[in-house]
């Protein structure tokens, strides 16, 4: 970590200057702490507690966003942070007419406002499907691959595994025509089978993959990918993918390399990301509590700065928000973090400074640069495919 002194000056300004806020995006709404399964390596607490988001609460959220000078025009609201099927359909039946009413009393007609879920796919069945179908609800699911791998973590609490339910569900929202995308969190056992990890996906008909590494985050205070050497592994475990997914087509893209190519094809590097904008994400749990930057940090106490909620949507807007000493705080070391990050690593352009939430959990600030994060999301991928583009076109092209 780069602990060279960083001027406190210009983080103070940058922290008054609203005009490098926002747009808004992705509004992260923790719709239920509950989560059906027990999942060893998930950062959240008290998720085998049952509370719920008030639906009465979603026309002042909207209101607080919609008339904030960071609204932008297309923003994803994304029930996440505990399993959001454990509710009925009717909850989200409703909180679509109540996003309908609230587009048309606070907004000029510009908004659009599309709804996600992030789901274990456990519980998806016809009624669920219709539920997506009518409310117009896109759907992400969390599978980490092959049985074997996927059960070795990802249980209900009772012991029982979880895959072969999940993979029902996937297959049910094929039967109903609703694409989805799914997240796999790639631990040290499955960086050992790149063959299996990659046939799962192509076998099942699964085109979009991101790979979530197992990271030492909240309430998970370790995890099997720490060290140089499960870096190494997991840069022979992407190369391998990639080789495989080449020589069948690329049927199966994994969102890293994605990213890469696209700012690559577009000429274009980073500034900032959206982990490190203000108001570029707004996180909310299911009290009203809110917070920016990277939804994992929504709720939780530190003693460097307290907690990173930014208030409640009940009785704070954004702007105050912006304006308070806490926020000020956390923006002025988010943007020391960066200065760090943009001085000392050559992948800034493709990074834009880092993601927040592994910082703290990392080093127990934002101000600071390089984490195994950055290595494993940025850095590997990238030098994956430089290795791939550098080698010259697939043998017979």
């Amino acid at each position: 970590m780069n602990s060279s002194p960083v001027a406190p000056a210009r983080s103070a300004d940058a922290a008054l200057d609203l005009s490098r806020f926002g747009p808004i995006g992705l509004v992260v709404v923790q719709s239920t702490s509950l989560c059906n399964l027990d999942c060893d390596y998930c950062y959240l607490p008290d998720r085998q507690k049952r509370r719920v988001f008030n639906l009465e609460l979603l026309p002042l959220l909207l209101q607080r966003v919609l008339e904030s000078p960071f609204c932008g025009p297309h923003l994803s609201l994304v029930w996440h942070a505990g399993e959001p099927l454990t509710l009925p359909c009717s909850y989200y039946d409703e909180a679509t007419a109540i996003i309908e009413r609230c587009l048309q009393e606070f907004s000029d007609g510009n908004v659009v406002i599309e709804q996600h879920v992030q789901t274990n796919g456990t519980l998806i069945n016809d009624e669920w499907c219709d539920c997506f179908r009518r409310n117009r609800i896109v759907v992400g699911v969390s599978i980490d691959g092959p049985e074997a791998i996927h059960d070795a973590h990802r249980r209900f609490r009772n012991g029982n595994p979880s895959h072969h339910l999940c993979l029902r569900g996937i297959e049910t929202l094929r039967r109903h025509s609703i694409p989805c995308h799914v997240i796999a969190v790639v631990t040290a056992a499955a960086m050992e089978q790149p063959e299996a990890m990659y046939r799962f996906f192509r076998d099942n008909g699964i085109s979009s993959v991101g790979f979530n590494v197992e990271e030492q985050e909240g309430v998970h205070t370790s995890s099997s990918m720490q060290g140089r050497e499960q870096e190494e592994r997991y840069r022979q475990f992407l190369t391998r993918f990639w080789q495989l997914s080449e020589a069948d087509g690329h049927p199966v893209m994994l969102r890293e390399f994605q990213q890469v190519i696209d700012l690559i094809q577009r000429n274009r590097r980073l500034n900032q990301n959206e982990l490190n904008r203000p108001y570029s994400i707004l996180s909310v749990d299911w009290q009203g509590n809110f917070s920016t930057f990277d939804p994992e940090l929504l709720s939780v106490s530190s003693e460097r700065y307290g907690t990173f909620n930014l208030g409640n949507i009940r009785d704070t807007t954004l702007v105050e928000a912006a304006h308070s000493p806490r926020f000020q705080q956390l923006w002025g070391d988010v943007v020391a973090g960066m200065e760090r990050c943009k001085s000392s690593c050559d992948y800034y352009g493709l990074c834009g400074g880092g993601m927040g939430s592994n910082k703290f959990w990392e080093h127990g600030t934002l101000d600071c640069s390089e984490t195994s994060a950055c290595r494993f999301r940025t850095q590997i991928p990238v030098q994956v495919l430089l290795d791939r583009f550098e080698a010259g076109p697939p043998a017979g092209h």
